[in-house]
């Protein structure tokens, strides 16, 4: 059996919620999921309940952005020998701006 599931107000999570999506809808929100360092369930909840997704650099995060910025890079270059440029692409660049602008911001604060 499986660990019971709370959310942060020590609320079991006990209900099933499913919907399809398309295989690239889902590589796109694996990536969201994967950049911003939640559980697959957190990042849906909140993003459903309009909560703001905040990222917490780590480990995990830093791999993911290096990872995800070396795609880009290649997505790029491939716009540049003629390619076309895709929605799902400007949409990964706008995410991995606004975490790395985040992130910039935490260490000002912290200064």
């Amino acid at each position: 059996m499986s660990l019971k599931n709370r959310d942060e107000h020590n609320r079991w999570r006990n209900k099933t919620v499913a919907f399809r999506v398309s295989p690239e809808e889902d590589k796109q929100i694996e990536t969201y999921v994967r950049l911003s360092g939640l559980t697959k369930q957190d990042y849906i909840t909140r993003r459903l309940t309009h909560r703001d997704i905040v990222v917490q650099g780590n480990p995990r995060v830093f791999k993911a952005l290096r990872n995800q910025l070396a795609d880009v890079l290649s997505e790029l270059q491939r716009i540049k020998a003629g390619g076309e440029v895709n929605d799902e692409l400007l949409d990964v660049i706008e995410m991995i701006a606004d975490i790395l602008g985040g992130l910039k911001g935490e260490d000002n604060n912290g200064e």
